[in-house]
């Protein structure tokens, strides 16, 4: 699948319309943006909430259903309407294909066949609107093996470099509910966060979610954590999903911010996740804690191959363990390593300014530049990778040698 899409069903018959809305609720790449239980008001819904997709169902009246896909295409052009229906009849399929209907599916609805419809559309409209391929949402966790390590830098530094390319739409979120400190280091003092997301999570939809984020100057869009201590949210993992869902049909990138307690919000935003960073230094507290965490992810199905290790502040000479001691020690790659620059990075922190604006030239945003441009063309870099394994080693080295 590509991308999220968003979602609005008809059906006037309940027990097939919440059939139709648990199948969907099931499927992450999926948003159900609105449902309706009455053909007359379903223009309407759909020119509100603007959904990439209108299901239209036809087994309450045919007639009518095929009406509504005309009116739905001539009133929103960029909507694509699909009808289903038990009935197989020929000349009901070809007059909903000559009302503007993109595919015929057939009720009750498989899960397969849903999918595939869903990818010829997207694949077509790509193709329609010059763009060639659809591009791909990416989730970005960053993780740590302990706190000071660089995680919440290394995420806004991150997510501003990656909203410097106009085609991308970057999110930020901050998922450190007690301590997280994203705001302070974009200097932004929030009307919204992710309490406010927390408190409307039973009728949340895009609007509402939108209005929570906070746009920063360089792009990217913040969600925070709360203000105050005592409004720290009782999120459940399934709604982190379903917040997560609805901000990946708008942002091509969503970077998050985790606590470093790997609760069960922590997990169910890398389960979520495209990549996961673990970010660590080269002493041995850090390193054993990368041991520790690699057998946390190999338990727990499907983590441990998102798992990209990143070492920050690289270059303390004495204080740190050597490159070659530390791959003998984990026993695995280092994805990435960003090098030190502790007094660029305090005075990037303490003013408020990401690093492309502070210290443009330095070596740590270059460095952070780099895997930015690494992760937003992941497919390309991990084809090359599994050809050439050392590919992060050297990439860093040239780094560390080259950049200015």
């Amino acid at each position: 699948m590509k991308n999220v899409i968003r979602l609005a069903i008809v059906d006037p018959i309940d027990s097939s319309r919440t059939s139709l809305k648990n199948l969907f609720l099931g499927i992450d790449s999926v948003w159900l943006e609105a449902e309706c239980s009455s053909y007359e008001f379903f223009t309407d819904v759909v020119m509100q909430t603007q959904p990439d997709i209108a299901l239209i169902s036809l087994d309450s009246d045919a007639t009518r259903g095929l009406e509504l896909v005309t009116e739905v295409t001539e009133a929103l052009p960029n909507c694509n309407p699909l009808v289903i229906s038990s009935s197989q009849e020929g000349s009901l399929i070809l007059q909903a294909m000559r009302n503007g209907a993109r595919e015929f599916l057939s009720a009750p609805l498989q899960i397969e066949d849903l999918l595939d419809a869903l990818d010829r559309i997207q694949n077509a409209s790509g193709r329609m609107s010059g763009e060639g391929e659809v591009r791909s949402s990416s989730v970005i966790t960053v993780c740590g093996v302990g706190g000071g390590v660089g995680c919440t830098s290394l995420s806004i530094n991150l997510a501003c470099s990656l909203a410097q390319d106009e085609r991308n739409h970057v999110s930020l979120i901050d998922l450190d509910l007690a301590l997280g400190d994203a705001d302070v280091w974009l200097d932004i003092i929030p009307d919204y966060t992710i309490q406010d997301v927390a408190e409307n999570i039973a009728r949340l939809d895009y609007s509402l979610l939108k209005r929570s984020l906070t746009k920063h100057e360089c792009g990217a869009f913040l969600l925070p954590r709360p203000v105050e201590m005592d409004d720290r949210p009782t999120f459940t993992p399934e709604e982190l999903r379903r917040v997560l869902a609805l901000l990946k049909a708008t942002f091509f990138h969503l970077i998050i911010d985790v606590s470093k307690s790997y609760g069960e919000l922590d997990v169910a935003a890398m389960e979520a996740s495209d990549v996961v960073l673990l970010v660590t230094q080269l002493d041995l507290p850090c390193l054993r804690n990368v041991i520790r965490l690699t057998q946390f992810f190999d338990q727990r199905e499907g983590l441990a191959e998102k798992l990209r290790i990143v070492v920050n502040r690289a270059g303390l000479q004495d204080a740190q363990i050597s490159l070659n001691k530390a791959l003998e020690t984990i026993g695995g790659e280092i994805y990435f390593e960003i090098p030190n620059d502790y007094v660029t990075m305090v005075e990037s922190r303490n003013n408020g300014i990401p690093l492309l604006n502070h210290a443009p030239k330095a070596k740590v945003t270059k460095a952070i530049e780099m895997l930015a441009q690494t992760l937003d063309q992941s497919e390309e870099v991990e084809d090359v990778a599994a050809a050439d394994p050392t590919l992060s080693r050297r990439l860093f080295r040239f780094l560390g040698s080259g950049a200015k």
